[in-house]
Formats: structure tokens, sequence, C-alpha cells
């Protein structure tokens, strides 16, 4: 197995690794220092290329070959996705998966600097740090298969590779196809503005395409003989608004019209707008849902249009695991949070200013770990549907400026230099030592899965939000 030496990169890893490293690391946390500049590299090449979902090809391939490199097999191409991967290293049980994300979102192009500016004006952009993630998790694994190899340890670590979890439900598929059925634990994180290992869940979502189909008509000379498309959007729209009263408060909502014609003095023969609904739980999303389709029936009847849609993911929520996140809790704190040098400092600082609010949170909070606490946030990700099959557990650390939002120009900025960085090593430490705490205790496993099936109830069926749809590759396009 190969472990990278310092680079040109190495020295002044290390100073920043001091930062995040407890007195007495195991050594599945030490070998993550000789990986630290190969890991950076990964993170900032996968960075620089932001694809998009589905369409990862130079990121998927990027984390593929480095696991290769390091004694794992890899079986690409998995679920009927091509940017799809699972990489293996070891035998026997248990078996601990890392999850790892790598798509970026449209739009969000921006450089490693404190103030708005693309790298690629209308490019993606890395605004939810999933370059961090996927080279986290992978490092992580390596280091956590040379720790089975030095200890003469039987065990299974596996990486698995996810493509597209904004919006397009990556994980979905491959849960649908059963990749993780044989699993004990599976562990993923998710840069933050925080440090934070609660058991929390999160909202389930469904969403879809709406498509209207008019008549094009001269809008000035024939209105008469045209029927619009647009209007059958907008009447589905308007309804939907109203029915936002009439819904639980823990809903959610959104909508962007993708197509609305194409000139003001035609009548749109064809218009779409896509919809996303949420709720913590699956059946209200399933309702909320079927009450936003028969809108866009009463939107079609109403102005004389053909409405037909396609459903485009569906998420369940994060089922929490408060063993594990327990477990996680006490290794964060151990680690510690994120120390800024003077450099960074300005950074953030400038960073701030530019979000305009007052988050709550002062810069001081990377250094520091959140309370232990049961909650509920209200995003989504397609990790809940992972979490109803094997039991899982993740958490966050502060690879992005206390008070940044997730898909914003300031994620990308801070992700694509130091701050993103060491937040993304303590991210590899804290998956890697738990990992080895998971083949080390036996018992551990028993008490995560016993909690799981309490939780999950003994009568679940699976059954996927999305339905028996192929994975749309070309939702993006």
């Amino acid at each position: 197995m190969r472990i990278a030496l310092a680079g040109r990169r190495g020295w002044l890893l290390s100073v920043l690794l001091l930062a995040v490293s407890p007195q007495g690391s195991t050594d599945v946390a030490s070998t993550l220092d000789g990986l630290a500049d190969e890991t950076v590299a990964l993170a900032e090449e996968i960075w620089e290329h932001a694809e998009l979902g589905y369409l990862e090809t130079r990121s998927t391939q990027r984390l593929q070959s480095y696991l290769e490199d390091n004694g794992f097999h890899v079986r690409a191409g998995v679920a009927d996705i091509p940017t799809a991967f699972v990489a293996q290293y070891g035998k026997g049980s248990p078996v601990i998966g890392i999850m790892a994300e790598f798509d970026a979102l449209p739009g969000l192009s921006q450089k490693a600097l404190p103030h708005e500016a693309a790298r690629i004006e209308g490019a993606a952009g890395h605004a939810c740090g999933h370059h961090l993630f996927g080279a986290a998790s992978a490092s992580a694994g390596v280091a956590v298969a040379e720790w089975l190899k030095t200890e003469k340890r039987r065990g299974t670590v596996r990486v698995y590779g996810t493509p597209a979890e904004e919006g397009g439900s990556g994980k979905v598929y491959m849960t649908r196809t059963g990749l993780f059925d044989d699993v004990d634990v599976m562990l993923h994180w998710h840069p933050s503005d925080r440090n934070d290992a609660s058991a929390y869940s999160t909202t389930s979502n469904k969403s879809g395409r709406f498509r209207f189909y008019g008549v094009a008509a001269h809008a000035a000379g024939a209105p008469h003989q045209g029927r619009s498309a647009l209007d059958g959007v907008e009447a589905m729209n308007f309804m939907v608004n109203l029915m936002r009263e009439h819904v639980p408060q823990e809903s959610r909502i959104h909508y962007v019209i993708t197509d609305g014609g194409d000139a003001p003095n035609i009548v749109p023969r064809f218009a779409e707008v896509y919809y996303y609904v949420r709720h913590p739980k699956v059946e209200m999303v399933k309702k909320l849902f079927e009450r936003v389709v028969t809108a866009a029936e009463a939107g079609a009847l109403g102005t004389s249009t053909r409405m037909d849609y396609e459903v485009m993911h569906g998420n369940y929520p994060v089922l929490p695991n408060e063993t594990l996140a327990a477990v996680v809790d006490g290794h964060l704190r151990a680690l510690g949070g994120i120390s800024y040098t003077d450099a960074e400092r300005e950074f953030a600082e400038q960073i701030r200013e530019t979000a305009g609010v007052n988050t709550g949170f002062a810069l001081e909070s990377a250094s520091e770990v959140q309370p232990f606490a049961l909650g509920q946030r209200m995003g989504s990700t397609d990790v809940g549907d992972v979490s109803w099959l094997v039991p899982t557990v993740g958490f966050g650390t502060a690879t992005w400026v206390p008070g940044t939002s997730a898909h914003s120009w300031q994620a990308v900025a801070a992700g694509g230099m130091s701050i993103g960085h060491k937040g993304m090593m303590l991210a590899a430490r804290l998956l890697a030592v738990t990992a080895v705490d998971l083949y080390k205790d036996a018992d551990l496993i028993r008490r995560a899965r016993d909690e799981f099936e309490d939780r999950r109830g003994t009568d679940f069926e699976y059954e996927a939000l999305l339905g028996d749809r192929d994975p749309p590759l070309d939702y993006r396009l």
C-alpha cells in the first residue's frame, strides 16, 4: 500500500494538521498525516473539475485511481450509473462502508477568494463541498485499509462512490440495487460551517418536472387560436401557492420555471416547471406530492392544455442512530475543531462581511464542537435511503467560515483553500478512528443494529420514493 510522502504542500499541511491533531492520536489517524498532501491535491483537482451530477467522469476516475493505487479493488459503473463505484479492501466481517460524494452545483463557479469572482462564468462550482467529501472519505478508507493490513485484522472496508446527490438521488439507485445489503455500518460526513456529530434526521423529498403542452399562435394577431402552456404552469403555481396555507408547517415546497416559452409574441406551446416537495415523514411527502399533481391537472384543465409529469428523484429522511452518533461525538471532542492562522482569519472575516446577516456563530466556533443533540433538519439527502437499510452515522466539520450557507459562492471559496482543507482532514480522521472502533468492538455494532431495528420497526418494507424509474443520467443537461 502506498502512503504519500510530503510534497510541495507537505510542510504547510503538517503545520495545519497540528491544529486538529490531539495528543495520543491513534495509528490510523497518524496514517492520515502521510496522506494529507495527496488528499488535498485530490480535493483541489475535483474542485477545479466541478462536474454536475451523473456527469462526474473525471472526478470519479480520479477517486477510483487513487483507491486502486492504494490496494482497493474497484467495481465501476454499478447500479447502471457510469460514475458510481464500489471500492473494497479486505475480507470477511465486519463490513464497514464509507460514502463519498463528488458532484457540484450549476452556476456557482467561484475562485478561492473572499469576494465574488467566478472561475468560469456560468459554470458549476462545489458549493456543497462534495470535493472535500469524496477526498476525505477516500483517504479515510485508505488509512483504515492500512490499519487492517498492519493489525492483520479480518474485516472489509468499502468506499462507495455515490454520484448526483444534488437532486439526482444516486444513492437511492444504489440502495435499490442492493449494494448496501451486506454492510454492517455505513459512515458519512458533510462539509459544514460548524463541527457537529449530533444524531439528527432530515426531510424526505420528492421532486417532479411538470410539462404543459399548448397550441402556438400569434399572440397579437390570433391569440384566440392559441392555448398557452405557460398559462397552465402559472395556474398550477397559483394553486400550489394557495395550498401552502393548508399543509403541515414542517412542509417545504419550492419550484422553478425551467421553460416558459420562446418569445412574447408567440403563445407558448410548451412550458415546464420543476417542483420539490419535502416533509420529515415519507407518507406525508407522498400525500403532498399528489396534491401538487392534482393542482397541475387542474391547471391543464382550466387552460385547455395537456400536462404530463416525470418524477425526478425521491429521498427518505435520515434514520438517526444515537448509539453510533455518541461514539463519533466522543472522537470529535477528542480531536477538537479547527484553528485559523492569521491569514485564514482575515479571509474568514472578509467572507462574513459579504453574508450581510447576523449568523449567530462567531468565528471562534470553528474551533468548538457543538452540543450533542437529537434534532430535525430541513434539508434532504439520499443518505436517508441508505440509513433505512443499514445502521448509518454522519457528522459535519467546519470546512466553511462559521455562518456560511451551503449552496453559496462563499462555500465554494472556503472549500477551495486551507480552511476547507483543514476541515476535510479532520473529517478523514474522524471517519477512520470511528471505523477502527467498529472493527474492534462487535458489541458496538450489535447495539447500533438493535437501535436501528427498534427505530425502523419490524414491519418496515423499503419502497423507493422515485419508483422503478431508471437513473436520470441527463437530468443536468
